[in-house]
């Protein structure tokens, strides 16, 4: 299995604590961002990961170079920012002949079960499965509505009126049938430009577990107390 990590953000919400250290390394209760989403990765059986730098890439290359995971991280340094979008498209070659693969964005804190998550996506069998939870503002996030079967029939990025308080996680797994979505423009995203093209086409899965976006100070500061940590079963013993 592979994954991207999403990671190429400035994290200007977060100044000053970005203003020198890249956003996927700050901090949880002293572990790193990424060093967390590895030792998930690990546990769910991924082997690679695709990571994308932009602000601080050369922080982002060093700790990949040092970390003990037992992941294979790849570092791709965006001079220009893609977009999440762009960045898959970009790097489809890194996922090519894969059947499935993971999207996880670098600044969501969770200790989902992703093989659980995987086994919920072979089962449906579609494009696409979006982790979704539920927020008390979904106005700022990627807002779906649900069928009774858990097929996303409406996707909406940051609505004016939202039409439900379940919202994208930033954890997604993805066919190859998601690169048709992708536009030719970059920057491109996910949630404004893809997600909405492929609506009918995408699972939701409800995710039970922590799950924070750290994109914000309020949020930061959050999950340092609330954080609860991996499970037994998803710490890397080699951290």
């Amino acid at each position: 299995m592979k994954a991207f990590i999403l990671a190429a953000g400035n994290g200007t919400r977060l100044r000053p604590l970005t203003d020198s250290i890249p956003k996927c390394l700050l901090p949880i209760q002293r572990v790193p961002l990424l060093e967390i989403w590895l030792n998930n990765c690990k546990a769910a059986g991924i082997t690679d990961v695709l990571v994308n730098a932009h602000a601080h890439a050369e922080a982002v290359r060093r700790f990949a170079a040092a970390q003990k995971s037992g992941v294979r991280v790849s570092i791709v340094e965006e001079p220009q920012l893609l977009g999440s979008a762009g960045t898959l498209a970009e790097n489809r070659a890194f996922v090519a002949g894969e059947e499935a693969f993971f999207v996880l964005y670098g600044d969501v804190v969770t200790n989902v079960d992703l093989r659980r998550m995987l086994a919920f996506h072979q089962q449906k069998n579609l494009a696409a499965t979006l982790g979704i939870y539920q927020v008390p503002d979904p106005a700022r996030c990627g807002v779906v509505i649900v069928d009774e079967h858990n097929v996303i029939q409406e996707f909406v990025e940051k609505p004016e009126r939202p039409a439900s308080n379940w919202a994208f996680s930033g954890v997604m797994i993805a066919g190859q049938e998601i690169f048709d979505s992708v536009p030719d423009q970059r920057p491109a995203d996910i949630g404004f430009d893809v997600l909405p093209r492929m609506v009918g086409k995408m699972a939701a899965y409800a995710i039970s577990e922590y799950l924070i976006d750290i994109g914000t100070l309020a949020n930061y500061h959050t999950a340092q107390q609330s954080w609860p940590g991996l499970a037994r079963s998803q710490q890397s013993s080699g951290s």
